[in-house]
């Protein structure tokens, strides 16, 4: 059975670290921090260990919730959906983020099989990059997200993945799936240097009383990670003094 995520806020470390040696490091320095609450697994450990090893010695480590998070899984064939979702099962994540950008059968098949696998489907669709969507100069239209949040609440879904770096565009998406989903829960990535801040992200969110934050190099890269997983947990706690 899936583990689940506890709390209102907290953060997330997000495990895309080159070196084992560091991975292993910042896990033991974090995980016992007040507001970590669980880790997002990448692709840099699991190209060099496969899914199920890296995960074993995740579970070494800690206890707490992984996702895991292919770098996007979702804008696939749907009929892969079933096949990538049995082996993350196999592997025990807790977990996945799906960007299901190729349709809505995609949407159907990645989210429809996570669920029926027990594992909670974090859908998301759009990364902090300026040119990501149309009106930047990308390839997907601006409202790709809207469409995908929408299709993926019909199918079940209530763990989401918004970008930090747009507080309009949180609170749009923040009041949608607030509105729709009953006790939903948000994931918030893309801090430091892609554009966000948690102060602004939490402000923007408010309409979805359970966010985390997903924050990568700020604790990975810290000289001390356990100081700075704190220092961004008390930010949060601040936040939601604030914003209640």
């Amino acid at each position: 059975m899936a583990k689940v995520f506890s709390g209102q806020v907290g953060i997330v470390p997000a495990l895309d670290i080159e070196t084992q040696e560091r991975f292993d490091l910042v896990v033991k320095a974090t995980s016992k921090v007040e507001g970590v609450v669980g880790y997002k697994l990448g692709l840099t450990s699991v190209l060099r260990l496969g899914l199920g090893e890296a995960m074993r010695r995740l579970r070494d480590l800690t206890d707490l919730p992984v996702l895991y998070d292919h770098q996007k899984a979702g804008p696939d064939m749907p009929d892969m959906a079933k096949k990538f979702t049995a082996m993350c099962a196999e592997a025990g994540v807790d977990g996945l983020i799906l960007f299901p950008v190729a349709g809505p059968t995609a949407v159907d098949g990645f989210v429809g099989e996570a669920l029926k696998a027990g594992i909670p489907p974090v859908v998301g669709g759009e990364i902090p990059v300026p040119d990501y969507g149309v009106s930047g100069g990308g390839y997907l239209v601006d409202d790709a997200l809207d469409r995908i949040l929408a299709r993926s609440v019909a199918a079940g879904a209530d763990h989401f993945v918004l970008p930090a770096h747009d507080a309009a565009k949180i609170t749009r998406w923040s009041n949608w799936i607030g509105a729709n989903v009953e006790k939903p829960l948000v994931f918030i990535t893309g801090f430091g240097a892609l554009g966000g801040t948690i102060e602004a992200a939490l402000a923007a969110s408010q309409a979805c009383p359970r966010r985390f934050a997903i924050v990568g190099r700020l604790i990975t890269e810290a000289a001390d990670p356990a100081a700075a997983a704190a220092k961004l947990y008390a930010q949060m706690q601040a936040g939601e003094a604030v914003h209640p």
